[in-house]
């Protein structure tokens, strides 16, 4: 039995060492003029919004965009306008994947879209309260609800000084920050780690 034991560990630390157990999520620091965001993404509940996210991320497209849309007792949006609110040009819409179980819940990470199921592009929102009416109800558009990708798990008050800031309408846009807050830089922090999915 001592000796089963033993080399089931052995091969689990081989396995282990090849990446085969790998199943450590990503985790990306989201920086912005008012501090440094963590949030890990949750590839095995929403594996196509996760790769989306980070291919924005690895090609820049987030660097010098801004939190747009910020209100208080809800969400902070950004990821998809700069610093003068324009639109920035996008790849293709992904598949909604509100119907992964997962909650819209305070700290959370989900993707922005229009009225259409299928809309999301770049545009994320941080929930700052628990916004359960989000979560998937049912097929239709209305009740599709909003995917969660991921969850913050350092940077929480950041994400309430950015909450609190004062806000303002600017042009067709309303609750927009009066400061501007940018997002400097969206990165892996953890991207070294080897997973089955890197490996293929």
């Amino acid at each position: 039995m001592v000796v089963k034991k033993i080399f089931a560990l052995s091969i689990g630390m081989i396995l282990l060492a090849y990446g085969v157990y790998a199943t450590e999520n990503p985790i990306v620091v989201i920086e912005t003029s008012m501090g440094d965001i963590e949030a890990e993404l949750f590839k095995d509940k929403a594996p196509v919004t996760v790769k989306n996210f980070l291919n924005y991320a690895e090609k820049d497209f987030y660097d010098n965009t801004v939190f747009h849309r910020v209100i208080d007792n809800f969400m902070i949006q950004g990821g998809g306008m700069t610093a003068d609110l324009k639109p920035k040009d996008t790849q293709e819409p992904i598949k909604n994947e509100a119907d992964n179980g997962v909650s819209n819940e305070r700290g959370t990470m989900a993707m922005a879209r229009t009225s259409a199921i299928n809309s999301a592009t770049s545009q994320f929102f941080i929930n700052v309260k628990d916004n359960t009416f989000l979560d998937h109800k049912g097929s239709s558009p209305r009740d599709y609800g909003y995917a969660v990708f991921g969850k913050v798990i350092s940077g929480m008050n950041v994400v309430d000084k950015i909450k609190s800031v004062k806000t303002t309408t600017k042009g067709v846009y309303r609750d927009v920050p009066v400061e501007t807050i940018i997002i400097k830089d969206i990165r892996q922090k953890n991207k070294s780690v080897k997973t089955e999915e890197n490996e293929e």
